[in-house]
């Protein structure tokens, strides 16, 4: 499918939310559905892996990937032999997908099996996807996939040659129909629970990073990076 829009991210038309629709509001705890731009935006730019949803021969298939985001417009990258980066050029008028961000915060232990869940926060979008054909705007793409997993990388690292660009694809999908979800908080117990001697409460999930490995075939005088350290 040939790309005739402009590099430019196209903002939806609220500015300060989402506007809700009948697949991004939930059917239950209607409470923890967020619309706000920047909620979604803090929870994608803090997850490394997207899941990216489509039907491929009438059945749904589900596929963990890298991302990158540029204003209201997500970026996926993968080999041009990929069947559903393929799907998105060649179908009319995209490829329909559904993407989707998990972070898990805590377990939430409740003194009933039935009450026990988790903290989370959770984005979704459902929209139609396209290949990104423009020169500029591919390359533009892909530095934002990898500056996506590590800021700064993109400029401290070899830039991808004619050949590595065209064996990669990329697809676009715009934030438009999109919907962020969170809890926060601690077990619901029913009222008969509350006496029963089962422990209850929130286990808390921290995530962080070790120390740097250098390769082994790293030169040993160049040292990490301060962009590295500051993670």
């Amino acid at each position: 499918m040939s790309d005739t829009s402009s590099p430019q991210p196209t903002p939806p038309d609220t500015a300060a939310g989402y506007e809700p629709t009948g697949r991004t509001v939930p059917t239950r705890s209607r409470e923890r559905a967020s619309y706000d731009r920047e909620v979604v935006h803090s929870i994608l730019d803090e997850a490394y892996l997207c899941h990216l949803g489509f039907v491929r021969d009438g059945a749904p298939v589900v596929l963990p990937t890298l991302f990158g985001r540029i204003g209201d417009r997500l970026y996926v990258h993968g080999s041009t032999g990929s069947r559903p980066l393929r799907e998105a050029g060649r179908t009319d008028p995209g490829l329909p997908v559904c993407l989707t961000v998990t972070h898990v915060d805590g377990l939430v232990l409740a003194r009933s099996a039935f009450h026990h869940s988790i903290n989370y926060r959770s984005v979704v979008v459902h929209g139609v996807a396209h290949t990104v054909t423009d020169p500029e705007e591919r390359r533009t793409a892909l530095d934002a996939i990898v500056d996506h997993v590590v800021p700064g990388r993109s400029a401290d690292s070899r830039p991808a040659d004619e050949k590595e660009l065209a064996a990669t694809a990329v697809i676009r999908l715009d934030l438009r129909e999109v919907s962020a979800k969170i809890r926060t908080g601690g077990p619901n117990d029913e009222p008969r629970d509350l006496t029963l001697p089962h422990w209850a409460g929130v286990v808390p999930l921290a995530h962080g990073y070790a120390a740097p490995l250098p390769s082994d075939d790293l030169d040993p005088a160049i040292g990490v990076p301060g962009y590295i350290t500051e993670l």
